[in-house]
């Protein structure tokens, strides 16, 4: 594929996958926002973790995940406690509260991207299956 062809499929992807999301997101139950999910979804699948580390995690500045954990802990999805290895930091850590708000947002999601998913004529499912082992292996050197 040339530099052309490769320029007008990550651009097609970018805007694809960010529809999708933000009509996923208007679709489900109002909550938090996307940037909340995401860092609780991080926290859930990690453990504890610092600010700066959950915020290089999710790509997003320091002060901008301090207040997305604010707002965390003030909705009760997520608790500040000491970090043991630095008293002077903190770790944030996923509640039970949030595993289960975590658990019904994706449920939600999932069933309604299922419903669209099971819409499409059955060839465009089988490609849509293929090639998701193509985006799992974008995000994998994330993890």
């Amino acid at each position: 594929m040339d530099a052309s062809a490769t320029e007008d499929v990550a651009g097609r992807l970018f805007l694809a996958v960010g529809r999708l999301s933000r009509s996923l997101r208007q679709a489900g139950t109002p909550g938090p926002g996307h940037g909340s999910i995401s860092a609780l979804a991080t926290l859930v699948a990690h453990g504890p973790m610092r600010l700066g580390d959950l915020a290089v995690k999710e790509g997003v500045a320091a002060a901008t995940m301090s207040r997305i954990v604010a707002t965390l802990v003030e909705a009760g999805y997520a608790r500040r406690e000491p970090d043991p290895i630095d008293r002077r930091a903190w770790l944030a850590t996923a509640t039970e509260d949030g595993e289960r708000m975590l658990s019904g947002v994706r449920s939600t999601r999932v069933h309604e991207l299922n419903k669209r998913i099971d819409r499409l004529p059955i060839e465009l499912q089988k490609d849509l299956a293929a090639g998701l082992v193509s985006l799992e292996a974008l995000l994998a050197d994330e993890d």
